[in-house]
C-alpha cells in the first residue's frame, strides 16, 4: 500500500500523520500555497483523503481527485464531506463513531456543571485574590434539573444517561420518536425548550438542521434556561445567543462549538454567563488515538478490498 496516495487536507493529529506516512504515500494538502497547483500536480495520483471537522472533502477537491475512492474523516460529523457528490462518483465515506461518544458526553456535562456552578468565574475569584474580601456569589445546582437533548443519538444518549446519574429527567427531539427509551419525546424544539432547564444540542449539522436553535427556541427556554452545544456552531443562531444572554434573556451558555471557528464573534468575550471552549470534545490522548486507528484501519481494509468498518456511504 505504500504506493497508495492518500491526502490529508489540514494538519490533526501527529500520531495519525505518523501512521499513515509508514502504510501509504502521504500528501499534506495545507503544505502547498496554492490548492489548484496541487490538484493539478498530484491529483491524479491520490486515492484517499483524510479530513476532518475542519477540512473536509468539498465537492471542488472532490472534482479534481478523478481517481479518488474514499474518504476517510477524522470525526464523527460529516458536514465537511460532500456526501452527494461522493454517492454520485461511487467514493466510499467513513467516520470515527463511538470511540469518541464518552469523551463528548462528558464535556457536555462538564459544561452545564461550568456554567451553572460558575466554576470558571470561581478560579478567576480565588487567581486575582479576591476571596480575601468576601465570599464569591452563589451559583446554581446541576442536580435534579430537567435536561432537554436536540438528537438522541449516541452520544446524546450517552449525555441523558451521565444526566440521570446527577437525578435529572430527561426529555428530547430527535426526527423521529425513539421506541428503546421511556425518556420524553418532544417533535419540536421550542417545546422541548419551553419544558427544560438545560438544553443541550447533540445533533448533526445538515441543511435542515443549521440554526435549529434560533430566537423562538431560546425564548422558549427562557430567563432561567441553561444551552449547551457540543455538536456543531451553526446549529445555533449565535447572534440571536449574544443577544439573549447580554440582555438576561437567557441565564447561561456552555459552548465548545461555534459557528466560525476558529474566528468566533469576539462578543462572547465579554460575557461572565457563557463558558467557552475551543472544539475539544474529543481531545483526549487516549480518544485521538483510537479515532486515528479507526481511519487508518478504515483504509486499509478498503484499499484490501475488504469493507471498512464504520461505512457511512
Amino acid at each position: 500500500m505504500e504506493n497508495v496516495g492518500v491526502l490529508m487536507t489540514c494538519s490533526m493529529s501527529a500520531y495519525l500523520e505518523g501512521e499513515l506516512e509508514k502504510r501509504f504515500k502521504l500528501l499534506r494538502l495545507w503544505e502547498s500555497n496554492s490548492k489548484a497547483q496541487f490538484l493539478a500536480g498530484f491529483g491524479e495520483s491520490i486515492r484517499a483523503v483524510v479530513g476532518d471537522t475542519k477540512v473536509g472533502a468539498d465537492a471542488e477537491l472532490i472534482d479534481g481527485l478523478p481517481r479518488l475512492e474514499i474518504v476517510a474523516s477524522y470525526s464523527v460529523g460529516l458536514d465537511k464531506v460532500d456526501l452527494n457528490k461522493c454517492k454520485e462518483r461511487g467514493i466510499r465515506v467513513t467516520n470515527t463513531p463511538d470511540v469518541l461518544t464518552d469523551d463528548v458526553a462528558d464535556v457536555a456535562i462538564g459544561l452545564a456543571l461550568a456554567t451553572l456552578r460558575k466554576i470558571c468565574l470561581a478560579d478567576g475569584f480565588v487567581r486575582s485574590g479576591q476571596w480575601r474580601n468576601g465570599d464569591f456569589e452563589l451559583a446554581n445546582k446541576f442536580s435534579g434539573k430537567s435536561i432537554g437533548i436536540v438528537g438522541l443519538g449516541r452520544i446524546g444518549t450517552a449525555i441523558a444517561k451521565r444526566a440521570e446519574a446527577f437525578g435529572c429527567s430527561i426529555s428530547y427531539h430527535s426526527r423521529t420518536k425513539k421506541q428503546n427509551t421511556n425518556y420524553k419525546y418532544y417533535s419540536n424544539v421550542v417545546d422541548l425548550a419551553a419544558n427544560c432547564e438545560v438544553l443541550v444540542v447533540a445533533c448533526a449539522l445538515t441543511n435542515e438542521t443549521r440554526h435549529i436553535v434560533n430566537q423562538e427556541v431560546i425564548h422558549a427556554l427562557g430567563p432561567k434556561g441553561i444551552l449547551i452545544n457540543i455538536g456543531r456552531g451553526p446549529l445555533v443562531d449565535e447572534l440571536k445567543l449574544i443577544s439573549a444572554l447580554r440582555e438576561g434573556r437567557l441565564a447561561g451558555a456552555g459552548l465548545d462549538v461555534f459557528e466560525n471557528e476558529p474566528d468566533i464573534n469576539e462578543s462572547f468575550f465579554g460575557l461572565q454567563n457563557v463558558v467557552l471552549l475551543p472544539h475539544v470534545g474529543t481531545d483526549t490522548l487516549e480518544t485521538s488515538k483510537a479515532m486515528a486507528d479507526l481511519v487508518v484501519a478504515n483504509l486499509e481494509l478498503h484499499f484490501l478490498k475488504k469493507p471498512p468498518l464504520t461505512p457511512v456511504v
